[in-house]
């Protein structure tokens, strides 16, 4: 399956034996390469790739770093601590170490990278735990950051273990691509007090109406850091004295599409100066909720927070 450029791939094999760019070693911090995966590549690759990466150790666990990988068909190993040298490891340090590779994957700018099952051998961790983390950390990385990376591979020795990701990893991203990615969507609204009643704005994109100030929240932003910024955009105030109202989820609420939004109530000084999506804006008294003709379900909103706050 395809995130963004990037081929998204489960095998059952060697790992050693792959053509990429770059393969991952479950490492442990020292970067001392005895049993498991770590072992297979000293041998196939050679002692050199333990006496270089033995040089850049010990490591932080979550960390990473690459070295050559000597005999192998790989550019790099790239050796990720997934433990210390008591060999226990913990859902934070296997997705720390996964994050840590990929990023130091982007460092080489290298366009392929294969992954064993982190934490899952001399580890002990859950095959379908492991998958997930992985499976999670690779979605988070594609589609946050600028990447070269066109080919993405989990390699699994035997046919459980296969069977195992091909669930837990594909899976997972098929639900997150397919179903969750369609919504519902979180969108935030504001209710700015004035002295003289409430700020609403006349939307100049469908669907159209008055409506509070607000909009969709940016991936990476908070819900009180995109209210802020939709009602600075709209209206050109600066909230002050930011509160939670109530969440609005009935589907249906939203014309276009499933939409579930907060509402926030705040003070602000000034007049309301119409941007952005707004064709104009506006101070009403709470006495004109009932005259306008609102998009979305704005006057309910309205009608509620009269009702919480000024009706006994």
């Amino acid at each position: 399956m395809k995130i963004r450029d990037c081929e998204i791939k489960i095998v059952q094999g060697d790992i050693t034996e792959l053509k990429v760019d770059a393969i991952v070693n479950a490492a442990n911090n020292k970067l001392v390469m005895g049993g498991g995966v770590a072992g297979a590549i000293k041998r196939k690759g050679g002692s050199r790739i333990e006496d270089e990466a033995v040089k850049k150790g010990p490591i932080e666990i979550g960390g990473a770093i690459a070295t050559g990988a000597g005999k192998l068909d790989a550019k790099y190993v790239i050796h990720a601590a997934t433990m210390d040298m008591t060999f226990r490891t913990d859902e934070h340090k296997i997705r720390n170490s996964c994050r840590s590779a990929l990023k130091v994957a982007e460092g080489l700018k290298i366009k392929s990278i294969a992954f064993p099952a982190l934490g899952c051998g001399t580890g002990g961790f859950p095959p379908l735990a492991s998958a997930k983390i992985m499976a999670q950390e690779a979605f988070r990385h594609l589609r946050e950051e600028k990447t070269a990376l066109k080919e993405v591979v989990f390699c699994l020795y035997d046919k459980e273990s296969y069977d195992v990701f091909r669930k837990g990893a594909i899976g997972y991203l098929e639900h997150l691509t397919d179903v969750i990615q369609w919504g519902p969507f979180v969108t935030v609204d504001a209710i700015i007090e004035t002295a003289e009643g409430v700020v609403i704005i006349k939307r100049s994109n469908p669907p159209f109406g008055w409506a509070l100030p607000g909009g969709f929240v940016d991936y990476g932003e908070t819900l009180e850091d995109a209210v802020t910024r939709e009602a600075k955009e709209e209206t050109g105030l600066t909230l002050e004295d930011l509160k939670q109202f109530h969440t609005y989820s009935k589907p249906g609420r939203d014309p276009r599409f499933h939409t579930i939004t907060t509402v926030f109530t705040a003070k602000a000084k000034g007049k309301p100066k119409a941007g952005d999506d707004a064709g104009q804006a506006k101070v009403i008294p709470l006495s004109d909720i009932g005259k306008m003709e609102f998009a979305f379900d704005h006057r309910q909103v309205l009608e509620d927070y009269v009702r919480k706050n000024y009706e006994l």
